[in-house]
């Protein structure tokens, strides 16, 4: 897992306009929570932010007034139009402690011949594991899989460290047979007509 290294700087404004003010100057709020601490309000670079929170669950070292923290981002709110960050919610962390995370589901493979379609019951699946070593993502082969066909939680081999906190029977993906595509049911309806009279 990868560490980024940010600097980031307390804040003593809040509210709507000082948010604007920060997002003006191409930074982003942030609020640092976690161990019995009372948050602590940041403004990060926008720019580095953007790049590190690419990596799912990414472990962060902010240099905050000289001190490292480890952080994970725990919330993160765009802009809905034009995705830029507006906000962040990190959560402190230390070495060597477990937390819980979702780490996203990749597949591989192709299914078996004919029409089938995959459905990613869950597209991330919850973990908990050393705050420092999170996995980025899982991969499952579903090479050969046809309709009924399912992956579990517990089918899934987790890195090292890593365990699930979701029951083992959980379903992460199945496979699903195509359904032929039915005609409108006005045109059903006037064929029944036609053949009444």
């Amino acid at each position: 897992m990868s560490e980024v290294k940010i600097s980031a700087a307390t804040r003593s404004e809040f509210g709507k306009g000082a948010a604007r003010r920060i997002r003006r100057e191409d930074k982003v709020p942030g609020v640092l929570y976690g161990h019995g601490s009372d948050p602590l309000h940041l403004t990060l670079p926008g720019h580095d932010l953007l790049m590190a929170l690419r990596t799912p669950n990414v472990l962060i070292a902010l240099d905050i007034d000289g001190k490292t923290e480890l952080a994970i981002p725990k919330s993160v709110q765009r802009d809905p139009l034009k995705g830029f960050l507006e906000h962040v919610d990190l959560l402190l962390v230390k070495r060597g402690e477990q937390v819980t995370v979702e780490i996203p589901v990749h597949t591989e493979g192709e299914l078996a011949p004919g029409a089938f379609l995959l459905e990613h019951v869950l597209n991330a699946l919850p973990v908990e594991a050393e705050a420092t070593h999170i996995p980025e993502s899982v991969t499952v082969s579903i090479e050969g899989l046809a309709a009924g066909d399912s992956v579990l939680a517990k089918d899934i081999k987790l890195p090292k460290g890593t365990t699930l906190t979701v029951e083992e029977d959980t379903v992460v993906l199945q496979v699903l047979a195509a359904q032929a595509e039915e005609a409108p049911e006005g045109e059903e309806a006037e064929g029944d007509e036609a053949a009444e009279a």
